[in-house]
């Protein structure tokens, strides 16, 4: 929401906000442009019928007594996609939708456009090199947003990524996630269905063709041109990955078999918006990555220590493998916090058998308090342990411990994979990384 009022502020709109509480990076970003509420709070006064309109985030309530006093006043009140999309309407759209990559191609397919220097508007989910903001609106011709499949705001309930209508869109893959939205699979996969039936006339659906999911639902799919993608052939040497297509070997920045995929998945989006591929290789060799997608923290000659956003069993698998197939001679300590909803729920834990059996050593934590924070039923080390099934687990649930350990293991040959949403209850990662590094 931030991104989006220094967008419309750089755009020339007057931009006012509130928010009960405002943290930083949000914080500091909104005070440079003169942006941040003098107060915390609401204040319902402040909405007059003079205002254009109203755009409502996520986690506002339902109650909330400005959003009482816009709509006694029948102002115009857009949710942040919805909002999207009327600024973008007269564009071509392109969207990129699934249960994991969604925030890497987006950024794969924004560097190339920005590398070679074709003007575009976007909305993507982390802060990438290159990009002050992670919201861009201006006259450019060309928007690209990453798709989110869960719910617009309190008012609307429908999934983000349906209000879009691409023109041309993109399918990483289906893995069952938000499950106190979508309880079953199969509603989950129907939100996809629904996208893919939103898409413009006459547009392109580009998907991932080892998904059986996203097979069937290409199958389906009437009036959009359907391209599928794999996984290219590559090597690794060195410590670095190298693509081979067409006698051409481009090394990359970046690594794991599911980055190679989303490489592929963003040069089919980029050859529809009429780029060359000898250009598009030229720019994404230089792609770094989007902070927290395996984000590299810290290294020396033997050791890096890695920060990925992964917390579904499928990003949880793909990230671990990567790491692991990167870096073979090294053991591999995976870190991964239980944080979001679903992870915590104790349907749903099954889910994440087998995912972290590439990491030699394991360890998984959660805070009993964030599950009473979201009025969640309790859950214990043991139930963990037996669902993620690993030969060598340890289970937290004191941040303070899962420190103390990590502070005490000689990480000689060894590296270091932290996954979460969260920040394991107060780890400054950056601080602590260069701690482990300075052992």
């Amino acid at each position: 929401m931030h991104n989006m009022a220094i967008a419309l502020h750089k755009k020339g709109f007057a931009v006012t906000g509130s928010d009960d509480e405002i943290f930083d990076p949000a914080k500091t970003r909104l005070e440079k442009y003169g942006l941040l509420p003098e107060n915390p709070g609401w204040f319902p006064e402040k909405i007059t019928d003079d205002l254009d309109a109203i755009i409502l985030g996520m986690h506002a309530r339902e109650d909330n007594p400005e959003l009482i006093k816009a709509r006694e006043l029948g102002l115009r009140i857009y949710s942040f996609p919805e909002y999207l999309y009327e600024a973008t309407k007269d564009k071509t759209r392109v969207v990129i939708g699934g249960s994991h990559g969604k925030t890497t191609i987006t950024a794969m397919i924004m560097h190339v456009l920005n590398y070679l220097k074709i003007d575009h508007d976007y909305m993507v989910g982390a802060q990438l090199e290159g990009f002050e903001t992670m919201v861009k609106i201006s006259d450019a011709p060309i928007a690209i947003f990453e798709g989110d499949e869960y719910l617009s705001s309190p008012i609307d309930r429908r999934p983000k990524f349906h209000l879009y209508k691409p023109n041309i869109a993109l399918l990483s893959g289906i893995a069952w996630d938000h499950i106190n939205v979508f309880p079953t699979f199969e509603i989950y996969v129907d939100q996809f269905r629904q996208f893919i039936n939103l898409i413009e006339k006459d547009g392109s659906l580009v998907y991932f063709e080892q998904d059986e999911n996203l097979q069937m639902l290409a199958k389906e799919a009437k009036g959009v041109k359907s391209i599928s993608y794999g996984t290219p052939d590559f090597f690794i040497k060195d410590f670095v990955t190298y693509l081979k297509r067409n006698n051409q070997e481009t090394p990359l920045m970046v690594f794991g078999e599911h980055n190679l995929q989303n490489i592929m998945g963003a040069m089919n989006v980029c050859k529809q918006l009429g780029i060359e591929e000898n250009k598009f290789f030229e720019a994404i060799s230089q792609f770094k990555g989007a902070s927290k997608r395996l984000q590299l923290l810290e290294k020396n000659e033997c050791t890096s220590i890695f920060l990925d956003f992964a917390h579904s069993p499928s990003k949880l698998m793909a990230t671990t493998k990567a790491v692991k197939e990167q870096f073979h001679r090294r053991t591999l300590v995976a870190c991964m916090e239980l944080h979001t909803f679903s992870s915590l729920n104790e349907d749903f834990l099954s889910q994440y058998k087998g995912t972290m059996d590439a990491a030699e050593v394991a360890y998984v934590y959660f805070n009993p308090h964030t599950l009473e924070h979201k009025k969640m039923k309790e859950i214990t080390i043991d139930q963990v342990a037996k669902a993620f099934s690993h030969k060598n687990m340890v289970v937290f649930n004191d941040s303070e411990k899962l420190v103390n350990t990590l502070k005490s293991t000689d990480w000689k040959n060894k590296n270091l994979l932290l996954m979460s949403s969260g920040n394991f209850s107060g780890i400054k990662f950056g601080e602590f990384a260069r701690e482990l590094i300075c052992k």
